[in-house]
């Protein structure tokens, strides 16, 4: 089983958004997919619980008050939708479940500074620094041709982590949510410049860079 985890210390980044697409990615590729939520706030499984039963199966799993016992046993993708407000002891836990991370980040000083410090605490962890997860970074609910998308484009580009680039500030995003639909499962007419911006991300995914050796 292969564990996917989208993470960021830092509140209202769109882990969920990440994760909710990253599992419907895989799920549309013919895997057995679940969805494993730790926030207290339950935005993933709040998602699940629409999604209509003619598209492809999500297994959902409230981590939050069980932990990861409730995944089946047959799963091939666990993406794990981590909590904010993780730090230390909690971290470490965490990143020890996951072979594969992707952390987004707003455009905003605020969250440049709170990824700075979560980026320092994360690359500190024997697990990541003996390369048994792999990290890599995403540019999240962006504008482009904005100042404050160039500092952020500046910063994540001098990480000594993947940039997978950055998905802009779409309305899709929020329509395909509360349909419990990913991106890649709306229409193509409507999502196509979504989808293209999510290539590398998914290439990444894919690629044996994004699991350890």
């Amino acid at each position: 089983m292969r564990h996917v985890m989208v993470m960021n210390s830092k509140g209202g980044c769109g882990k969920s958004t990440l994760a909710t697409n990253i599992a419907t990615y895989f799920a549309l590729k013919g895997h057995k997919v679940a969805l494993a939520d730790y926030d207290p706030q339950r935005t993933s499984l709040d998602w699940l619980a629409v999604r209509p039963d003619d598209l492809p199966a999500i297994t959902p799993v409230d981590a939050h008050d069980g932990g990861l016992r409730g995944v089946p046993r047959d799963t091939e993708i666990l993406v794990i939708d981590a909590p904010a407000r993780t730090h230390g002891t909690e971290m470490n836990e965490l990143v020890r479940r996951a072979e594969t991370i992707i952390v987004p980040v707003l455009p905003s000083p605020i969250d440049i500074r709170a990824c700075a410090r979560f980026m320092g605490e994360l690359l500190e962890l024997g697990k990541v620094q003996r390369a048994q997860a792999r990290l890599a970074v995403v540019a999240n609910r962006v504008r482009e041709n904005t100042l404050m998308f160039e500092e952020l484009d500046q910063y994540l580009s001098k990480l000594k982590v993947p940039y997978l680039g950055a998905l802009r500030q779409s309305t899709n995003y929020l329509r395909a949510f509360q349909r419990g639909m990913g991106i890649f499962e709306l229409p193509e007419y409507l999502a196509r410049p979504d989808w293209e911006q999510w290539v590398p991300i998914v290439r990444w995914l894919q690629s044996k860079r994004s699991q350890p050796a």
